[in-house]
């Protein structure tokens, strides 16, 4: 029989995204709707190591639904992936009588709360917070629809100055080995090409495709670049090749950074992180652990640490054939 929760640890990890403040006001009301105390970790992993933490309670989390980054703040921690850093923070846990966590980040953040977990028999539930949206196991990732629309409103931005002067402008956008963020964002931005990871577009395609723009009497154009896009160089080389092949291209590089991970979530947000935290909170106190809890076709679901760790998020193949399609 599994043993009762009554003090649940809250935590935020690995690189921050807009609803994480959302989702730790749920975690906490829902603690507070249960009659279960909640703690607060600061700083990830390492605030776990260091003990530093915040009793928290209904009124601790007023007024931060609409902020973005974490109130609990995010850091990388090198200790805890050694057993000595993780043993101090299972002793740590068990000082401040914490009986089980929950986990806000993404499949760096599982992957070390499942190893906590099996080593210090602690019940750990992840909750998928990352622009991204590279998580298995849910449909979407708390923080990836307000950073799709800040990249849409800043492409958008960027076309006005394409337009007025006749120029191609390549936009590098966040997602690091995915390309979520790239591909939604160029179908929604209109961009002539969206270059993602997955799908190898190859220098010489690339070439074709803008030279057909441009035979079809388009003046400007806009291509999307995925950090982690395999092409064979980075932004800047591309356009650079670009400008050396393509001589009338005026070609210029915006690298969006990380404007992508701030500002306030987006109501479609916000909502996604107190249904994924209420949740969490809910499978602790039914005796689950080691799960991540996502949403799958507007279903809250979960699966295993294990399968959200390692498993792969999959573009839809039908947005790649539609961006072909609209990019004529």
């Amino acid at each position: 029989m599994s043993k009762k929760v009554r003090r649940i640890g809250v935590m935020t990890s690995g690189g921050d995204s807009p609803g994480m403040n959302a989702a730790i006001r749920a975690v906490v009301r829902t603690c507070a709707y249960y009659h279960t105390d909640c703690v607060g970790y600061y700083r990830g992993f390492q605030g776990m190591i260091s003990g530093d933490s915040v009793n928290m309670n209904a009124r601790s989390v007023r007024n931060i639904v609409n902020q973005g980054g974490t109130i609990l703040q995010s850091a990388r921690s090198k200790e805890f992936l050694t057993k000595e850093g993780r043993a101090k923070a299972a002793q740590n846990l068990r000082d401040a009588k914490v009986d089980a966590m929950i986990l806000i980040g993404g499949d760096g953040t599982f992957r070390g709360g499942q190893v906590f977990s099996e080593e210090h028999d602690i019940p750990v539930i992840g909750v998928p917070g990352t622009i991204d949206n590279d998580i298995y196991g849910t449909h979407y990732t708390i923080g990836y629809d307000t950073a799709l629309n800040t990249v849409v409103e800043a492409i958008d931005k960027i076309r006005d100055t394409a337009s007025s002067h006749n120029r191609l402008f390549f936009v590098e956008v966040m997602g690091r080995d995915a390309g979520f963020i790239a591909l939604n964002s160029g179908i929604g931005a209109g961009a002539e090409e969206i270059l993602i990871p997955e799908e190898d577009l190859g220098l010489e395609r690339l070439l074709d495709s803008l030279e057909r723009s441009r035979r079809a009497g388009k003046t400007s154009s806009i291509v999307v670049v995925s950090e982690g896009d395999k092409i064979g160089k980075n932004v800047f080389e591309l356009a650079e090749y670009v400008k050396q092949n393509l001589p009338y291209y005026d070609a210029r590089v915006t690298v969006l950074g990380h404007i992508q991970r701030g500002g306030k979530p987006t109501c479609f947000d916000r909502v996604l992180a107190s249904r994924l935290s209420v949740k969490a909170v809910e499978l602790l106190l039914d005796g689950e652990k080691d799960l991540m809890v996502g949403m799958m076709n507007n279903e809250m679901q979960s699966c295993s640490l294990d399968q959200a760790s390692k498993g792969k998020h999959k573009i839809n193949k039908d947005l790649l054939r539609i961006s072909e399609i609209l990019s004529t």
